[in-house]
C-alpha cells in the first residue's frame, strides 16, 4: 500500500513512519502523496482515535530530498501539487495528530512538526530552518503555525538565522509538548498518544475547530460558533457517559463517538 511510509492501526492510534532513513525520510513528492493518504484514511477510520507521526532511523525528517531539486524547477507548484495538500490534509483533520519528533526536524520537516497539534520530541532531536540557507523562504505553512506559537519576531528571527533549536531550547519557545528521554522513548510516545486516543475524540475536534478559526472572529460571532459546537458535543455518547461516570463516581469510558 506505501513504499515511502509505514502505517500501523494499534491500540486506536495510527501510526504513520516516514520511511526513509538512508534519506534522513527528505521527501521526495511520493513521501509527500502518501502521508497526505494516510492522514486521510486515518481521518476516515473510525477506529482511529489519534494520529503519530513519526521517523525512521536516526531523523524525523530532513526537508526536501534536493537530489530530486533542479533549476528548471517551479518551487511555487511543487508547493501547490506536493506540500500544501499534505499539509492541508493536517490542517483539516479533526483528529488529534501528534508529531513524534525522533531526531532533527529541518527544513520541511519542522513544517510538518508544527503542522500537527502535539509535538513530543526527543532529548537528542532539534529542529532547523534550513531554508535560508539555501536562498528560500519557510514553506509548507512553516510561518504561519511558527508565529501563532512564538510570535512574530521570534519566528522572524528564527527565519533569518536559521540555527539549530536544540529540545530544551525549543520547549523554552513553547514548541514542544514534552520532551522524552531515549531510553523511554518509544513507551512514552505510545503511552501518550494511547491517552489522547481514549479521551472524547469528537470534543478534541470541536476544540481544534474553535481555536483555528476564532483569530477572524468577533468575540459575539465566536460565541455563537462556540454555542454550536457545545450543541454538537452534547449530543455525543462520550457526554452521556462522561455524564453518567460523574453521577457514579467512576472514571469515564469514551469511545469517540
Amino acid at each position: 500500500m506505501f513504499e515511502t511510509i509505514t502505517y500501523e492501526v494499534k491500540n486506536n492510534v495510527a501510526w504513520i513512519t516516514l520511511n526513509r532513513p538512508d534519506k534522513l525520510n527528505a521527501f521526495i513528492r511520493q513521501l509527500n502523496l502518501e502521508i497526505q493518504k494516510a492522514i486521510k484514511e486515518s481521518s476516515r477510520n473510525e477506529e482511529v482515535r489519534a494520529i503519530v507521526i513519526t521517523g525512521e532511523g536516526r531523523a524525523f525528517c530532513s526537508g526536501q530530498d534536493l537530489s530530486e531539486v533542479d533549476e528548471s524547477m517551479d518551487h511555487g507548484e511543487v508547493l501547490r501539487n506536493n506540500y500544501g495538500p499534505m499539509v492541508k490534509e493536517i490542517e483539516q483533520c479533526e483528529k488529534p495528530v501528534i508529531a513524534a519528533v525522533n531526531g532533527v526536524a529541518a527544513g520541511a520537516g519542522f513544517s510538518l512538526a508544527l503542522a500537527c497539534d502535539f509535538r513530543l520530541v526527543s532529548e537528542k532531536a532539534s529542529f532547523v530552518q534550513a531554508f535560508v540557507h539555501v536562498g528560500l523562504v519557510p514553506d509548507s505553512g512553516n510561518l504561519y503555525y511558527l508565529s501563532n506559537i512564538v510570535g512574530y519576531a521570534k519566528a522572524l528571527e528564527l527565519a533569518v538565522f536559521g540555527e539549530k533549536i536544540k529540545a530544551t531550547d525549543a520547549e523554552k519557545l513553547g514548541l514542544v509538548t514534552k520532551i522524552i528521554t531515549v531510553d523511554e522513548w518509544q513507551e512514552e510516545t505510545a503511552a501518550f498518544a494511547e491517552r489522547i486516543a481514549s479521551m472524547p475524540t469528537k470534543a478534541i475536534g470541536l476544540m481544534k475547530r474553535l481555536l483555528k478559526g476564532s483569530a477572524d472572529l468577533s468575540f459575539n460571532e465566536y460565541l455563537e460558533k462556540e454555542a454550536c459546537a457545545q450543541r454538537i458535543a452534547g449530543r455525543t455518547e462520550d457526554h452521556r457517559e462522561g455524564v453518567t461516570a460523574f453521577m457514579e463516581k467512576r472514571k469515564p469510558a469514551f469511545h469517540g463517538k
